[in-house]
């Protein structure tokens, strides 16, 4: 059975911004209430008052029990080396037969080379290559057959070692995409493995982003 409560949740769940805001104590809750008002009772199908709907946001507490909560505040604690790297440029493929074998030829090229950074992602449809500006020239080259989907230069990519065990613990990456969303930092890609987790943004953006993801230690 739908509740005043219940619609309240709902709609705070489903919107990161308002949540983080209620959290923040930085929202008047009056002038939410109203906001809400017609929202909710077209959820419930009559009409509700400003009065309840206010009463059910200061009684709402984010649905994260304090095992987790403990979890996750040491799993920031514990956040390892955080790496910047510059000069980055995005490439967007078609998938075909011959990508893997192109991706391959580029691996192989640049396998001594530490200093480049280099991260490929495979989706259904196409693929993405996330590379070292440098080495521009010799993704067009080895993949002029290929059919080119986008391109984004002036790129950083901002790398973050997680601590073992992260994958078990629910809300870890909510929470760093919350606070990068909260300051209005758009993210261009993301790559992950188990314990890495890099994030890629415009090089406008990396100071910023760099800035949020390090206060997450404090």
């Amino acid at each position: 059975m739908k509740t005043i409560a219940s619609c309240v949740e709902r709609i705070i769940i489903s919107s990161p911004f308002l949540e983080e805001g209620l959290s923040r104590q930085i929202i008047n809750y009056s002038a939410l209430a109203k906001d809400l008002n017609k929202q909710i009772s077209e959820m419930l199908k009559k009409p509700v008052k400003d009065g309840a709907i206010m009463m059910a946001l200061r009684r709402y507490h984010q649905p994260i029990t304090i095992g987790n909560s403990n979890r996750l505040t040491k799993a920031f604690k514990n956040l390892g080396d955080i790496t910047v790297r510059s000069n980055l440029s995005d490439f967007t493929f078609q998938n075909s037969k011959s990508l893997i074998h192109n991706h391959s030829r580029i691996l192989e090229k640049i396998s001594d080379n530490h200093q480049i950074f280099y991260a490929f992602t495979r989706g259904i449809f196409e693929s993405n290559i996330i590379i070292s500006t440098s080495e521009k020239d010799s993704i067009l080259e080895n993949f002029k057959k290929e059919t080119q989907i986008g391109f984004q230069d002036k790129l950083s990519a901002i790398s973050i070692y997680l601590p073992k065990g992260n994958s078990k613990i629910s809300g870890l990456y909510y929470q760093i995409f919350k606070q990068l969303a909260w300051e209005n930092i758009t993210l261009y890609e993301v790559v992950s493995t188990t314990n890495e987790f890099t994030i890629v943004v415009e090089d406008h953006l990396v100071d910023h982003a760099f800035s949020i993801i390090k206060r997450l230690k404090d």
